[in-house]
């Protein structure tokens, strides 16, 4: 909607102009060139017709219906909701089917074990008569994620905790998986898959990572559900992966702005609390997917990243660069705060006269800029 026009610029003699010399025209038909000095000049002029306006009420409608993607973050990449996490498990098991890696006879937990799962199951044994050689005693853990239900599949990881010298071939007995109060959520049984290996011979011996830790992919089952009625909640408190005061002021203000209503505050640097509107009363899903799906902007901190190995140095926005001077060989750089006159040009129209159009213009400064010199010696 606007027309951007080169015309000459004219500056009267302080005779005319009386003792402003900062005030310049734009020359017109009917002004004397005798009194002027000549130069160039970028003026933006509106264009207002029909047609125009119409087409500006089109564009402004397909930009409030149809508005641009902001260049953020989501705010579900930046913060989680209290409450909704991972649960650790733990549980206490027997990799069987080792060829030769498993326990030794100092592992006396691992015979007791043994002992004792065997008499469970009916068969009555000494300890002198078990051999260990190809069975380990293993921590086995997983993570409960939440709102997991009753039938789902979960991974779980395998630790030695005995003499054992590879897991690798091994298969886990049926192990109840607890919680920290206790109770039963998952059993995992399985064979285990090492992420290494170990291999010797008569001339030498080779391993590469860790042999005696190993996943059960999809191996643990869960069987109770944990009790947590979400759709009950009243309010929502989101916790900021890296705590900060501008960020949390950021994203209540873009929550607050979304719903039209103070609905979220901050009581601290990393949490940020939302009431739950009255439409949205057991319907907490879909005003947490509304809610994960707005755009931030999280605030960083000015950062200089240096790689030493190739050189390469990355520096973010907020970075600034105070006067000093580099030398290295023939190299040398300078970097300085200098002051320089950068014109501010405020535009207002001046009386008509004649065919005459007055457009005055001031100029505003001086403007403190960074001047950067790089000087290569011969």
């Amino acid at each position: 909607f606007f027309r951007l026009e080169l015309e000459q610029t004219k500056q009267f003699s302080n005779s005319l102009l009386g003792n402003s010399p900062n005030l310049t025209i734009i020359n017109g038909n009917n002004m004397p060139k005798s009194k002027m000095i000549l130069g160039d000049l970028w003026v933006i002029k509106p264009i207002v017709n029909g047609r125009m306006v119409w087409l500006f009420i089109f564009l402004m409608a397909i930009h409030f219906f149809f508005p641009t993607t902001s260049q953020g973050a989501r705010i579900k990449d930046v913060a989680s909701i209290k409450g909704v996490r991972n649960n650790q498990l733990v549980g206490y098991g027997l990799v069987v089917g080792l060829d030769g890696t498993g326990d030794g006879k100092k592992s006396k937990f691992t015979i007791q074990s043994m002992v004792s799962m065997l008499e469970q199951m009916g068969i009555s044994v000494s300890e002198k008569d078990v051999a260990l050689s190809n069975v380990a005693a293993v921590m086995v853990t997983a993570d409960l994620p939440p709102f997991a239900r009753s039938g789902s599949r979960i991974d779980a990881l395998v630790s030695s905790i005995g003499d054992a010298s590879n897991l690798q071939g091994g298969t886990l007995l049926l192990t109840p998986l607890k919680a920290v109060n206790g109770k039963v959520y998952a059993v995992v049984q399985g064979p285990v898959v090492t992420g290494g290996f170990s291999a010797s011979g008569a001339g030498g011996s080779v391993q590469k990572n860790f042999p005696t830790v190993g996943r059960i992919l999809n191996g643990a089952t869960v069987e109770k559900e944990l009790e947590y009625n979400f759709n009950a909640k009243r309010s929502l408190t989101l916790s900021l992966n890296q705590p900060d005061f501008t960020t949390a002021t950021r994203m209540a203000k873009t929550i607050n702005s979304q719903f039209y209503d103070n609905i979220a505050r901050t009581p601290d640097a990393g949490t940020v609390e939302v009431r739950v509107p009255e439409r949205y009363l057991g319907n907490i899903v879909g005003l947490v997917a509304l809610i994960e799906g707005l755009d931030v902007t999280p605030d960083t901190m000015a950062k200089v990243v240096i790689n030493e190995r190739t050189g390469t140095v990355v520096m973010g926005e907020n970075v600034r660069i105070s006067t000093l001077a580099i030398a290295h060989g023939n190299l040398s750089i300078v970097i300085s705060r200098i002051s320089k006159c950068v014109p501010t040009l405020t535009i207002f129209k001046g009386p008509d006269r004649g065919n005459t159009r007055y457009e005055h213009f001031y100029r505003r400064g001086p403007k403190s800029i960074n001047d950067v010199r790089i000087r290569r010696k011969h």
